[in-house]
């Protein structure tokens, strides 16, 4: 072969290098975007479960009675005519001291 053309492989074979790898997106980029594109597809699915999730909480609580006295008793403490609300504080071990000294007498 002449050396022209060992010249125009070469071109050809970088021709076809920079066509596969070259440029802004090659076929390494081709396969990150891919792989972006499955790992964003899942999340749009968790994401979505989020969504519905919610979509039938706010529903319940818009039409749901019962879902509405729970509500209405963890988040704002509300209680039926007639109820008693106990509220159990935990002592630390300072005040149980305090409470048995005033108690001894000390």
């Amino acid at each position: 072969m002449s050396p022209g053309r060992w010249a125009i492989v070469a071109g050809l074979l970088a021709a076809l290098y920079f066509a596969l790898q070259g440029g802004e997106y090659g076929i390494l980029d081709l396969r990150q975007l891919r792989q972006d594109v499955a790992e964003e597809s899942t999340t749009v699915v968790q994401l979505q479960r989020v969504v519905d999730s919610l979509e039938r909480f706010a529903f319940a609580i818009e039409r749901d009675p019962r879902m509405q006295e729970r509500v209405a008793r963890e988040r704002f403490g509300m209680l039926k005519k007639g109820e008693f609300l106990y509220r159990l504080v935990p002592t630390t071990e300072r005040s149980s001291q305090r409470e048995e000294n005033r108690v001894s007498g000390e």
